[in-house]
């Protein structure tokens, strides 16, 4: 076994020098030859390693990404030759892979649309162009498809892999194919620059959207399904339930087929050492959906019941259901960051602007957010815990509103920092108001 353990650390060795090669601009030919028994032998447990050793030398997610196109072209054949237990019916990566299928249609369309528009023609057909855009708004509905990933299946995959980093690259494509779908837009209504640009940026969206269902499927899926258990992915296809599917019918019921049971206890050994469930080094009280009761019940940790507790708020006494009620009342998002950066709690309002589930209890908030951005939450997080500021606000257009987001510092009696509390308002109708109302006018 240690032989195995030491041959599957060594071609990831093997690989990882083969990539730096690669990104350095060495000849290909001369490191396919050398690294060649490594290329040949790759697994999806492999890839994942290698982009985590990656990372852990300090090259960024938008370097990998820039680079990543000729170092799969290499690895690919021999990743689509692994054998993994598709999943069937009733299992949360099924849905995925079927949202994958209409998507694939829909890129074929797309590439068909593109084929009829003469770009080098002064009076390209506004048709066109209304197809064109018709296309890219269905495409855009696929952020549903990434949104359940980032914030469902993602949080569990990093309580397992140690060496979940690669995700973050991940969760950078996403971003990546959202601005250019977004850009694409733009350019739509922008008929001077319109045969400029276009083309290039249409040919980007159709590769970086074929390389996420590649890498989805023969990259992170294989390897999730090998690595997490039946309990865990009944509580993603539940949350993956109500944050919604897009292109394809909800599942009916909540039915995990026979191969998804294997999943308890069939957690291979190929590979497997890269998957050890804890992450050296970080907080080992972290604290995964799974080891919690039902979230929905009144009980604290433990499952001792609250029905009839009233809880001692210093201005007030509230029972458990009357504090659920007036803080999921309130037309704020609210998420609770405590002192170790560990996401503890979040509102439930009647309208969300931030998709949020119940995975991302106990994740660490810098893995909440893209690469891209990881950056400005550390500095904010690191000036509330030295007592430099106690507040940091943004805000943003979105979907038609004007959204306020502000972090607060929390501090005890004694002023040591507790945590940070998020909190988003829709103030676009607030912005409009003007004078006084004194009066009720419920018309």
């Amino acid at each position: 076994m240690s032989e195995f353990i030491n041959n599957n650390e060594q071609r990831v060795q093997q690989l990882l020098e083969f990539s730096l090669g690669m990104m350095a601009g060495k000849n290909g030919k001369e490191l396919i030859d050398k690294y060649q028994e490594a290329i040949e032998n790759v697994t999806p447990h492999d890839m994942i390693a290698m982009e985590d050793l990656q990372i852990k030398k300090g090259i960024k997610p938008a370097e990998i990404k820039d680079d990543i196109e000729k170092i799969m072209n290499v690895l690919n054949p021999q990743l689509e030759k692994y054998e993994w237990d598709k999943p069937e019916e009733g299992h949360p990566l099924y849905y995925l892979m079927q949202e994958n299928r209409e998507l694939e249609k829909l890129l074929r369309k797309f590439k068909d649309n593109i084929k009829k528009i003469e770009f080098d023609s002064e009076a390209v057909k506004e048709e066109e162009i209304e197809n064109l855009r018709s296309l890219t708004v269905q495409l855009q509905e696929f952020d549903k498809h990434f949104v359940r990933k980032e914030n469902i299946l993602f949080p569990y995959l990093e309580k397992e892999w140690e060496n979940y980093r690669p995700l973050k690259v991940m969760w950078s494509l996403h971003d990546d194919i959202r601005k250019n779908l977004k850009k694409l837009l733009n350019l739509l209504s922008d008929r001077e620059n319109f045969n400029l640009e276009i083309r290039q940026l249409l040919g980007e969206i159709l590769m970086l959207m074929y390389r996420m269902i590649f890498k989805e499927e023969n990259v992170v899926f294989p390897v999730a399904v090998e690595t997490l258990t039946l309990k865990e992915w009944k509580q993603i296809q539940q949350q993956s339930l109500q944050m919604g599917y897009v292109y394809i019918d909800p599942p009916e019921k909540n039915i995990l087929t026979k191969k998804a049971k294997n999943s308890d206890s069939k957690k291979k050994s190929s590979g497997q050492q890269a998957h050890s469930g804890s992450h050296p080094g970080e907080d080992s009280n972290y604290t995964h959906p799974g080891s919690l009761p039902e979230m929905e019940s009144d009980t604290v940790t433990g499952g001792i019941p609250l029905e009839g507790v009233m809880l001692g708020l210093g201005t007030g006494h509230l029972s458990l259901e009357e504090l659920k009620m007036m803080i999921n009342k309130l037309p704020l998002d609210i998420t609770y960051v405590d002192q170790n950066d560990r996401v503890k709690f979040f509102s439930n309002p009647e309208e969300r602007f931030f998709p949020r589930s119940k995975a991302i209890i106990g994740r660490t908030v810098q893995n909440c957010h893209p690469p891209e951005s990881v950056h400005i939450v550390e500095k904010i997080l690191t000036a509330f815990k030295e007592g430099e500021k106690d507040k940091a606000r943004f805000w943003i257009q979105m979907k038609g509103k004007f959204v306020l987001i502000e972090y607060y510092a929390l501090r005890d009696d004694n002023g040591n920092y507790r945590g940070t509390i998020e909190v988003s308002q829709d103030l676009t109708e607030l912005r409009e108001l003007e004078g006084e109302q004194r009066l009720l006018d419920w018309e």
